[in-house]
């Protein structure tokens, strides 16, 4: 009788999380998916992110030519008298 308490006590916890993990287990290939998919766009944002450094740093240099040939332009300009 004692023995049938005992298989009783330790059995049922473990059929229970038995139950429990059932649906985590289920999921783990869509999280996989889901894991591998975020990992992609993350690449995808480091490589936009490297892309934009780099057209802020073509913008820089554009503003600066721009400010250049604005001073230029007014030089010419006090020049011929205008």
């Amino acid at each position: 009788m004692v023995t049938w308490i005992v298989l009783g006590v330790v059995l049922f916890p473990l059929l229970v999380l038995a139950l429990a993990v059932r649906p985590v287990l289920a999921r783990l290939p869509r999280l996989r998916r889901a894991a591998v998919a975020l990992q992609r766009r993350q690449a995808e944002a480091e490589a936009m992110r490297s892309v934009a450094e780099e057209l802020q740093s073509r913008a820089e240099g554009l503003q600066e030519r721009l400010t250049v040939t604005q001073e230029r332009l007014t030089l010419i300009k006090a020049r011929r008298g205008k």
